[in-house]
C-alpha cells in the first residue's frame, strides 16, 4: 500500500499515521510486527469508509463521475452506470461521440477541448443517449482537482437531468416550426404576391442572398412584410431545418433586452431565480431575426457587435463565453444612418448588419399588385368563413387601387378581413368610410401647403440640429411619431444632415 493512496481517504487519523509509518519503514524492518494490528485496523477502516462513501454517492440522483487528466473515465456512480451501462474500454473521444447527440457533439467536444487546454471548470448542455438508445437533456459540470503543486490529477464531474425543463422548450420549438411550415405552405407569399418591377427587384436580391450565410438588413415601412422576408430567407438557406427565432426589439423593455437575447445566470439581477437560456442559444445552428434593430439600447448594441465579430457571447451575470453558430437577419423602418449621426446607433454595428441590404417597397409603389393581393385575401378569408364570393364590386376595386395604404399590406389584409366578416352576398365590397377619412388625410397637398409643411419641418430640424427622435427631437416638437416625420422628410426630399452642426 502506498502513502498517496491512503491520503485520498478520510479514515481515522491514527490509522492513517500508522500506515504512513509502515509505508516509510518497509515490511522488512525490525518491529514491524507491533504495527501489524494497526495496519489491519487501518485497512478495515479505509474499506468501511470507502463503502460508506460509495453508498452515499450511489443514492445521489445526479450522475457523478471521475475522469483522469486526459478525460478517460475511471469512476461513475450508480445513476450514471444505470443510464449508460457499464464503462467501456474506449478513448474519451469515442465515448463522447458514442453518447452525445450529433447536433450537440460539436459544442460538447469544444467545451472539453477548451477545458483540457485551459484547466478551467466548464459546463455543457447536451442530449446524451442512454443504453436503450433514447436521448435526454443533461447539464454537465466539470471541475479540476489539483495536487499541492497545482497540477491537475483528475476531473470531478456531475450531470443533472434537465430534460423535463428543456424538453417543453424543444417541443414548443418543434411545434412552432411545424406551425410555421404549415403557415408557410398557406401564406409564405401573401405579402410578396405581385409582378411589379419594384417587388421583382427585391425578390431577386432575396433569392441571391438566401443560400448564403451572410448577414442581411431588411428595410422598409411598417407593414411591408419584413419578417416574412426573413422567414423566406431562412427557409431557402442551408439552416432551414434548424430554428428560426424572431425577436421584436421594440417590444421588450430596454433593461430586459440583454437577458432576452443572451440569457442570464441565476442571481444575475433581482428576480433572476434560475438560469435562463437566451434567444441566441435557442437559435443555435439556425437563424435569429432581430426586428426593429434600431430600438436596441447602447449597451446591447455592444454585446450584439461582439456576437457578429467574434461569434460568441456571455449570459448576463455569467463569465463563460458561449459560441454562437447563428445567422443574423435584422430589420428596421428607421433611418439608421440618421440615427448614427444623432448618436443613438453605433456606426460599427451598422456596417456589421448592413452586409446585404434588402429594401421592401411600400404598397403605394406597387399599385399594379393590389388587385392580385385583394383576390388572394378574399379567397383566403372566404375559405375560412365558409363564404363564396363570385365577383368584386367595381367601385370597391377602384377605391382600393387609388388608396395610398399608409399601413401597407398589413392594412390591406385587415380591411379585406373586416369586409368579409360583414359581407352577406356573393359580391365583395368595402365600406367607403373605412378608407375615405384616411384618403382625406393623406391626399396630395397643394403646392402651397407642401411648401408650408416643408418649411415647418426644416425649422424644427434646424432648432434640434437635425435630431428627429427622442424627447428633444424634431418629432417631439412637431407632436408626431418619429416614423411619420421620417416618412415626411423622405417624401419631401429634405436633407436633414445639413442641419447637423458639429
Amino acid at each position: 500500500m502506498k502513502t498517496s493512496v491512503i491520503s485520498n481517504f478520510q479514515g481515522s487519523s491514527d490509522a492513517v499515521r500508522t500506515l504512513t509509518l509502515v509505508s516509510l519503514l518497509g515490511t522488512g524492518q525490525p518491529g514491524i510486527a507491533k504495527f501489524s494490528t494497526f495496519q489491519t485496523r487501518a485497512q478495515s477502516s479505509i474499506k468501511e469508509h470507502a463503502r460508506e462513501l460509495q453508498q452515499v454517492i450511489d443514492v445521489v440522483p445526479q450522475h457523478m463521475f471521475i475522469l483522469e487528466p486526459d478525460f478517460s473515465a475511471s469512476f461513475e456512480n450508480r445513476s450514471a452506470r444505470e443510464y449508460f451501462g457499464p464503462l467501456k474500454a474506449s478513448s474519451p473521444q469515442q465515448r463522447i461521440a458514442e453518447y452525445t447527440h450529433p447536433d450537440d457533439l460539436e459544442g460538447v467536444v469544444s467545451a472539453f477541448e477548451n477545458a483540457l487546454a485551459s484547466g478551467l471548470p466548464f459546463e455543457a448542455l447536451a442530449r446524451l443517449r442512454n443504453k436503450d438508445g433514447e436521448y435526454r437533456w443533461f447539464l454537465q459540470n466539470m471541475h479540476p482537482v489539483r495536487d499541492e503543486q497545482g497540477q491537475i490529477i483528475r476531473w470531478c464531474g456531475a450531470r443533472t437531468d434537465v430534460h423535463d425543463q428543456k424538453e417543453p422548450q424543444e417541443s414548443s420549438s418543434a411545434e412552432n416550426l411545424a406551425l410555421r411550415e404549415e403557415i408557410d405552405r398557406v401564406s409564405i407569399f401573401e405579402e410578396i404576391v405581385g409582378t411589379s418591377p419594384a417587388l421583382k427587384a427585391a425578390l431577386d436580391r432575396i433569392a441571391k442572398v438566401a443560400p448564403t450565410d451572410s448577414t442581411v438588413l431588411i428595410t422598409g415601412e411598417t407593414g411591408t412584410g419584413k419578417e416574412l422576408v426573413a422567414r423566406a430567407i431562412h427557409k431557402r438557406s442551408s439552416r432551414a431545418s434548424r430554428p428560426f427565432i424572431s425577436v421584436n426589439c421594440a417590444a421588450i423593455p430596454k433593461d430586459l433586452i440583454a437577458s432576452e437575447l443572451f440569457g442570464h445566470e441565476k442571481g444575475a439581477f433581482t428576480g433572476a431565480l434560475q438560469r435562463r437560456i437566451g434567444r441566441f442559444e435557442q437559435a443555435e445552428g439556425g437563424t435569429i431575426f432581430l426586428d426593429e434593430i434600431g430600438e436596441l439600447p447602447a449597451e446591447t448594441q455592444v454585446a450584439l457587435l461582439r456576437v457578429l465579430q467574434e461569434r460568441e457571447f456571455e449570459r448576463v451575470g455569467g463569465t463563460c463565453s458561449i459560441r454562437a453558430n447563428v445567422r443574423v437577419i435584422t430589420a428596421t423602418h428607421r433611418d439608421l444612418p440618421a440615427d448614427i449621426s444623432e448618436g443613438s446607433f453605433r456606426s460599427d454595428l451598422f456596417y456589421r448588419i448592413n452586409v446585404f441590404p434588402v429594401e421592401m417597397p411600400p404598397l403605394r409603389e406597387r399599385a399594379e399588385d393590389i388587385r392580385l393581393l385583394v383576390e388572394y385575401f378574399i379567397d383566403r378569408y372566404a375559405s375560412k368563413m365558409g363564404k363564396k364570393i363570385q365577383r368584386i364590386q367595381r367601385r370597391t376595386m377602384d377605391r382600393l387601387q387609388s388608396y395610398p395604404w399608409p399601413g401597407n399590406i398589413r392594412e390591406l389584409q385587415n380591411v379585406i378581413e373586416r369586409s368579409m366578416i360583414i359581407c352577406d352576398s356573393d359580391e365583395f365590397s368595402v365600406d367607403a368610410s373605412w378608407l375615405s377619412q384616411e384618403v382625406r388625410t393623406t391626399r396630395p397637398l397643394t403646392d402651397e401647403l407642401v411648401a408650408q409643411e416643408k418649411e415647418m419641418i426644416e425649422a424644427a430640424l434646424a432648432e434640434t440640429r437635425g435630431r428627429v427622435s427622442g424627447p428633444l427631437g424634431a418629432a417631439a416638437k412637431l407632436r408626431m411619431p418619429a416614423s411619420t416625420l421620417d416618412s415626411k422628410i423622405k417624401s419631401l426630399k429634405i436633407d436633414k444632415r445639413r442641419f447637423q452642426v458639429a
